[in-house]
C-alpha cells in the first residue's frame, strides 16, 4: 500500500490521534519519531504532518522544502504560525478543532491526481421512454472499453438500475448507506464497496421506501465519483429531486431521450426548458421507430436542440431488462451502435492514462 502521509512527532498521544484520523480516511500513514527518522521518506508521501513538538528539530535538520507540510498543534497561535514557517509548513491544523479538515487532507493524500471524470445525464421525455436502459447501455459500453464507469441511479422510485444488470442480490453500498455521509469520500472505498460488473460500478437503491439523502452526502458522492472514475452516467427522472438536480448541475452533457412521437415531442418541449436551468449542454436523442412517420430532424427542429443521434428500439430489450440480462442484450444492435458512436465522439480517456499524463 502506498504511503499517503508521514507523521513526525515524539508525542505518542498525538501520533495515535493522527493515525486514528488517517484510518477514518482510509489512508496509509506512518510515524517518524524524529527528524532523522523522517529524512528517508520525506519526499515520498503527499502529506507530511509535523507535530509542534518536532517543529524546531525539523527546521534544524535542513530537510528539503516541499509542498504538503502541515504543522499540527493544540492551538493556532501566533507562535504556532512562527514554528510553521521555520519548519517549512504551509498550513497549521489545531486539534481537536480541525479534525474534519485533517481527515479530508488524509483522504486527498491517498488519491492520485488523475483528472476528473466526464459526467453524463440521461432523462426521458415521458415515462417508459427507455432512459434507464440508455443510461445502463452507455455505462456497459464504456466499461467494455476499459473505462472505470459509475452508473448512478438518481431515481428513488425507478425500481433500481441494478435489477437490469442482475446485481440486486450483490452485496455493496446503496444510497441508503450514504444518506448521512459527511466529509470527503474516498474514491478507493467507493469503488471497492459498490456492486459492480467488471469496470461498471452501480449506485442504486435498496428495496422498500427510499430514504432522504442529505445534500452533503450527494456532494461528497459526486465529488468522489468525479475523482475516481473515467465516466459517470446518471439516470435522472423527469422530476429530478435533489440528487437528480445535483447530477444535472455537474453534468458535462445531458441527453434528453425522446420517442419519435408527437405527444412525446410536445412533452419534451416543456421538459427541455426546465432542464436548461440546471444543465449547461442539453442534447437530443431520438428513439424510433416513428408510428406516424415523425423524423429525428423534425423532432430536433421542433425542440430547437442539437442532435446527439437516433436509434431504433430493440425488441429484445424489454425481456432482457426483466431478466436482469441487459448486459448480454447490449452487446449488439442499434442501441449498442449508438452508444459506441457517442463514446467515440466524447473521446474519453481511461483513468490509468490520465494518471500518467
Amino acid at each position: 500500500m502506498n504511503l499517503a502521509a508521514l507523521i513526525v512527532t515524539g508525542d505518542q498521544a498525538l501520533a495515535d490521534g493522527l493515525l486514528r484520523l488517517a484510518a477514518a480516511a482510509d489512508a496509509h500513514a506512518e510515524v517518524a519519531y524524529g527528524a532523522d527518522e523522517a529524512r528517508p521518506a520525506w519526499t515520498w508521501p503527499a502529506l507530511i504532518l509535523v507535530g509542534a513538538d518536532m517543529a524546531a528539530d525539523v527546521a534544524a535538520a535542513g530537510l528539503q522544502r516541499r509542498p504538503g507540510v502541515v504543522l499540527v498543534t493544540d492551538s493556532a497561535t501566533a507562535e504556532a504560525y512562527r514554528l510553521a514557517v521555520e519548519a517549512g509548513a504551509q498550513d497549521v491544523a489545531a486539534l481537536p478543532d480541525h479534525e474534519d479538515w485533517l481527515i479530508n487532507a488524509f483522504a486527498a493524500a491517498c488519491e492520485p491526481e488523475g483528472g476528473w471524470a466526464t459526467t453524463l445525464c440521461v432523462v426521458g421525455a415521458r415515462g417508459g421512454a427507455g432512459a434507464s436502459v440508455l443510461a445502463t447501455a452507455l455505462g456497459l459500453a464504456a466499461a467494455g472499453q476499459g473505462l472505470r464507469t459509475l452508473l448512478l441511479d438518481a431515481d428513488p422510485f425507478g425500481g433500481g438500475v441494478d435489477l437490469m444488470l442482475g446485481l440486486e442480490e450483490h452485496e455493496g453500498v446503496r444510497w441508503h448507506d450514504l444518506a448521512e455521509r459527511r466529509g470527503r469520500l474516498s474514491t478507493a472505498t467507493l469503488r471497492e464497496t459498490l456492486p459492480r460488473s467488471g469496470d461498471l460500478s452501480v449506485l442504486s437503491w435498496r428495496r422498500g421506501e427510499p430514504v432522504p439523502v442529505s445534500d452533503e452526502a450527494v456532494r461528497a458522492l459526486l465529488d468522489a465519483a468525479a475523482r475516481g472514475f473515467d465516466l459517470v452516467v446518471a439516470d435522472v427522472p423527469r422530476y429530478p429531486g435533489d440528487i437528480g438536480r445535483a447530477a444535472l448541475r455537474s453534468a458535462d452533457v445531458t441527453f434528453l431521450l425522446v420517442p419519435a412521437e408527437v405527444r412525446a415531442t410536445v412533452a419534451a418541449d416543456g421538459l427541455a426548458a426546465a432542464l436548461r436551468r440546471d444543465t449547461a449542454d442539453l442534447r437530443l436523442v431520438v428513439q424510433g421507430p416513428a408510428p406516424g412517420g415523425l423524423t429525428p430532424d423534425a423532432v430536433a427542429q421542433a425542440l430547437d436542440l442539437p442532435s446527439a443521434g437516433a436509434f431504433d428500439r430493440d425488441r429484445r430489450l424489454p425481456a432482457a431488462t426483466d431478466e436482469g440480462d441487459l448486459e448480454r442484450a447490449c452487446r449488439r444492435g442499434p442501441l449498442a451502435d449508438f452508444c459506441a458512436k457517442t463514446l467515440a465522439d466524447l473521446a474519453l480517456q481511461p483513468y490509468a492514462y490520465r494518471e500518467a499524463a
